[in-house]
């Protein structure tokens, strides 16, 4: 099979598939077969372009080719590289929406898991930073953040505009980025103060679901947005699901993907896997209120360990909150009785809910609601967890989130939504007034009355 440009027809209509990451092989860290791989990807990229508006990594690697003798990718140094792979946060439009020579094209380009390469390969040689890694640990940074009184000096410093230039000077977090606020009364003691109601008398299956749902809080709807998730158990158990929390849970893995720390991946699928198969098989399915956990589970892990039955298991019975509402929905089983209109409504999709291939399906239950109306922006916000709040990339990341706050601010809807509240008050950050960033499940909450 051919894998080199000129030796196949332009483009590929074929359905895109995935391969698995090769990651446990030595080859994969050999810094030289990497480069030589870099080096393809990147002729080609060059001789196409079709992504240069997605992130700052194409038009990085674009300036590299236009700066050599002779307009060609050989030209650039390796040791410039790194300029393009540290510009890719693994949103995966380039590989979904933009590229036409993904696998099972013969060129087989998966860009994405090309950079995810090359930043496993840095990290293996040392080159992760110390204010990387402490961004990155988000289950202990979480906990830490969230202590009673704790809570209150961390809140407080995050708003302090001396405080926030020692810590752009300590973790390299710009004093403008959004930071947000921790809760010490997060989503899982709020839960456990409120009590397990009795399960419905009768789960009732519906499409792939079985009307039974334990909640994988994440991290960041843990201490992040605890309302966020009572919003979500109070919409499901409003519409006769079941609802308990996962019975232990660490963070998901995708800050650490993001790093190429995939031993630390490795360590964290170890910890979730087996109270995510004990939930499974007591008849629960799994939902997780952001988009990029749910991913992780279902793409990232599963391409990891393609072997892993557990794995392949969960990536079965997990579920974006609105996907598993729709299914409720098409079986007839949502119920569509609404108290509250909700207007217009700006709503940005996330690059990693978009990348599940789920569809609208956020739009398409809040649209329901009798009298809503949509501006749909999808387009990425450029924040990605850490890229928005870095030093070095937040003026990139705004640059990339101003397209779609202008969007917002024409639209002048009553609400503005997305479902990564990273993304979303990353947003909402660039709209002079600053308009609230509201969470779908807190809109259709709304919507009901609940």
């Amino acid at each position: 099979m051919s894998t080199t440009p000129g030796s196949s027809r332009e483009g590929n209509l074929d359905a895109p598939t995935r391969h698995p990451l090769d990651w446990r092989n030595a080859d994969f860290y050999d810094a030289d077969s990497l480069n030589q791989e870099l080096e393809r990807a990147f002729g080609i990229c060059h001789g196409c372009r079709r992504c240069v508006s997605l992130c700052q990594a194409f038009p990085n690697l674009f300036d590299l080719v236009d700066a050599t003798a002779d307009g060609e990718v050989h030209g650039i140094p390796k040791a410039d590289y790194g300029k393009v792979v540290d510009q890719c946060y693994l949103c995966d439009l380039c590989y979904q929406t933009k590229c036409p020579y993904v696998p099972p094209h013969p060129w087989n380009l998966d860009f994405p898991h090309l950079m995810l390469r090359a930043k496993a390969v840095g990290h293996r040689q040392g080159k992760t930073t110390r204010s990387a890694k402490v961004l990155s640990a988000t289950t202990a940074v979480g906990k830490l953040a969230s202590i009673p009184v704790v809570v209150d000096v961390v809140n407080a410093a995050n708003r302090h505009a001396s405080l926030r230039k020692l810590l752009d000077k300590a973790l390299h977090v710009h004093p403008e980025a959004v930071i947000p606020t921790y809760y010490s009364a997060t989503a899982r003691r709020r839960f456990a103060r409120a009590g397990v109601p009795a399960e419905a008398a009768l789960a009732l299956p519906a499409g792939p679901t079985h009307g039974k749902v334990a909640v994988f809080t994440t991290c960041y709807g843990n201490v992040n947005m605890p309302q966020v998730v009572d919003d979500m158990i109070a919409v499901f158990r409003h519409n006769q699901i079941a609802v308990v929390l996962v019975e232990r849970e660490q963070c998901c893995g995708m800050p650490k993907l993001e790093l190429g720390d995939l031993d630390a991946v490795a360590a964290y699928k170890s910890a979730n896997i087996p109270a995510l198969i004990k939930a499974i098989n007591a008849g629960y399915d799994i939902v997780a209120p952001i988009p990029s956990c749910v991913l992780m589970f279902k793409q990232e892990l599963p391409l990891m360990f393609p072997d892993d039955a557990d794995v392949l298991r969960v990536k079965r019975a997990i579920f974006d909150p609105f996907e598993y509402l729709m299914h409720r929905h098409q079986a007839g089983l949502l119920n569509t009785e609404f108290a509250n209109a909700l207007g217009s409504v700006s709503y940005h999709v996330p690059c990693h809910q978009r990348v599940q291939n789920i569809g609208p399906k956020t739009r398409d239950i809040l649209a329901l609601v009798p009298g809503t109306e949509f501006t749909l922006i999808e387009r990425c916000s450029g924040h990605d967890g850490t890229y928005g709040v870095k030093t070095a990339t937040y003026p990139l990341a705004r640059k990339i989130a101003k397209p779609v706050a202008d969007r917002v601010l024409n639209a002048a809807s009553a609400h503005f939504t997305s479902d990564c509240p990273m993304a979303a008050a990353h947003i909402a950050d660039g709209v002079p007034g600053k308009p609230a960033a509201e969470n779908p499940l807190s809109l259709l909450r709304l919507a009901y009355g609940i």
